[in-house]
């Protein structure tokens, strides 16, 4: 289950990580002058190609506006071929799975597949089947936790906080890098509590910046884990607020600046983004862009990407 990252009332690269992750060679880690908004994420991209689809059979999803289909835990998804791929990976959202254009394993899958299963499939070992499904659940947790202490590393100001940022992420490493037995076992809501005090420790900080900057009377509204559903917040400046958590499904974003606004776990399914200014903001992820709807005018962050169903112009 992922984790709920909602509202409630220069460490070096460890041997271990070495050894899951030699078939790439990508993670590195470091805490010195970031060139860009978050630290060496590159690694913490999917990578398709070298995943046994795992997103595609671990999960289970019922039918609804996101997915055509029932389909079991467990089991592979219909759609998928012999070799792994999709059978209609270009024409997802028009056939009724606009649901898996916006999953992101935040790299956990080719992790898995290649690391921790040398790259043996499900298939080739039928006994491997169930770990590996159960190892992708918990990597997949990890390694988003990994993607926002990146963030939060990189845009402290403090260096105390950037150095527990790392040794939070080394932990995590470690813990992808070691045993499988080690990785079930592990106990992921402790950690994810200690990540998310981090997280809100860094959001205070980097938001207290912005508030200067931003409306001078903030809406009482805009308030974590708000219903802002189809909300018109169009052209506001929304400085360093914090929407963690928030329902922003179908609120009219356009044109607005949201740098330094936190936006942790906050569901932008359907939010108008045209022409916003999300390059600053706090804690964006690739499937609340994916989930959202925007246009080459959108302003993101430089670690992310224009989905294919935004409008280009």
């Amino acid at each position: 289950m992922r984790p709920d990252w909602g509202p409630r009332k220069g460490v070096p690269l460890s041997p271990a990580l070495h050894r899951t992750h030699h078939w790439k060679n990508k993670m590195h880690t470091t805490s010195a002058n970031p060139a860009g908004p978050a630290l060496d994420r590159q690694s913490l991209r999917p990578d398709c190609g070298n995943c046994f689809a795992l997103c595609c059979t671990a999960f289970g999803f019922s039918r609804s506006a996101d997915f055509a289909l029932d389909k079991p835990a467990g089991s592979p998804c219909r759609n998928l071929a012999p070799d792994f791929s999709c059978t209609i990976h270009d024409s997802l959202r028009p056939r009724g799975f606009r649901g898996c254009t916006v999953f992101d394993c935040f790299g956990a899958g080719q992790n898995v597949s290649q690391g921790l299963f040398d790259g043996k499939s499900w298939l080739e070992r039928p006994q491997t089947r169930d770990e590996m499904f159960s190892a992708f659940k918990a990597a997949r947790q990890l390694h988003e936790m990994l993607w926002y202490l990146a963030e939060a590393q990189a845009r402290t100001f403090d260096q105390d906080t950037s150095s527990r940022a790392a040794q939070l992420r080394n932990r995590i490493e470690q813990a992808l890098g070691g045993e499988l037995s080690e990785l079930l076992a592990l106990d992921i809501p402790e950690l994810h509590s200690q990540v998310r005090s981090m997280l809100m420790e860094v959001s205070e900080e980097v938001r207290a910046a912005y508030f200067a900057t931003g409306d001078d009377h903030l809406d009482s509204a805009l308030k974590p884990g708000a219903d802002l559903m189809g909300k018109n917040l169009r052209s506001r400046r929304l400085c360093g607020a914090d929407l963690r958590g928030a329902y922003l499904i179908a609120a009219d974003l356009r044109g607005s600046d949201l740098a330094g606004a936190d936006l942790l776990g906050a569901d932008l399914r359907d939010a108008r983004l045209e022409g916003a200014d999300l390059s600053k903001a706090l804690y964006l992820t690739q499937p609340q862009l994916n989930a959202a709807l925007g246009s080459g005018g959108t302003l993101l962050p430089a670690d992310l990407a224009m989905p294919s169903h935004w409008n280009k112009a």
